[in-house]
């Protein structure tokens, strides 16, 4: 099957956020939540209404808070929990977002370190049977994550060897990765991440006092804690004779 020219489109999946673009490009083009907001069933008297319609669904900031609807979250600590919603997001980012007609391109999608092989399988059938794409190609995204640091160094310095600190919304990894391939009995699962941290943040501030009106409360905790991690964190590529790539 002749594929046209038109560049590989990238999916980065995780609990909280969607990246997407093409490949090549220096940054995502497109920064979605990967929420999806429904209209659930309801009873109203003896008989059933029917709410969750095909197209009555909305996905990313337009999904949050949405009035009279329910918003989900099919990924969770990274592994998609909902595959009937989580094809009805990858439909919009495809077609809303980038304005892409799957059968023109090759996708690149990442996974998290442990993902296990029926999720992959199952990604590749909605991709293949749903989207109809003509090639995909899943990667873990440590690996990725050790190849992007090829931009600024040398070509003799560029390796897939070293060890990948992956802490995302949901959970967080530290993966070891020798010569492209991840080392699975060597990996550590950390079930706290930045959500955790937004909690617990939230949570400081009622302690203190601050005088947050409570509908404000998470939004507050958010950018207390984007700003400490933007004046306080930094990503070290070096450290002696290891590599140690921070994903945040």
């Amino acid at each position: 099957m002749a594929v046209k020219s038109n560049g590989v489109a990238t999916f980065s999946l995780s609990s909280r956020y969607t990246k997407l673009g093409y490949a090549g490009n220096t940054e995502p083009q497109f920064i979605v939540p990967s929420c999806i907001a429904i209209k659930e069933s309801a009873k109203v008297g003896s008989r059933t209404v029917k709410g969750v319609d095909d197209l009555d669904f909305f996905i990313g900031d337009e999904g949050i808070d949405k009035p009279n609807y329910a918003t989900k979250w099919p990924i969770r600590h990274g592994i998609v929990e909902d595959w009937d919603l989580m094809e009805r997001f990858m439909e919009q980012v495809i077609f809303k977002y980038l304005r892409a007609e799957p059968e023109d391109h090759y996708f690149l999608l990442t996974e998290p370190p442990l993902n296990t092989p029926e999720n992959r399988e199952y990604t590749a059938e909605i991709m293949f049977e749903s989207f109809n794409v003509p090639g995909l190609y899943i990667a873990v995204q440590a690996v990725l994550a050790l190849a992007a640091s090829w931009t600024s160094r040398q070509v003799g310095e560029r390796t897939l060897t070293g060890t990948v600190i992956d802490s995302g919304d949901g959970v967080t990894h530290v993966i070891p990765v020798a010569e492209g391939y991840v080392i699975g009995s060597c990996i550590k699962h950390i079930p706290i991440a930045g959500r955790d941290i937004t909690y617990f943040t939230q949570q400081l501030l009622r302690e203190r006092e601050v005088g947050i009106p409570p509908e404000q409360s998470l939004e507050t905790a958010k950018a207390v804690k984007v700003g400490c991690k933007q004046n306080t964190c930094v990503n070290c590529l070096n450290h002696g004779n290891r590599r140690i790539i921070l994903i945040l």
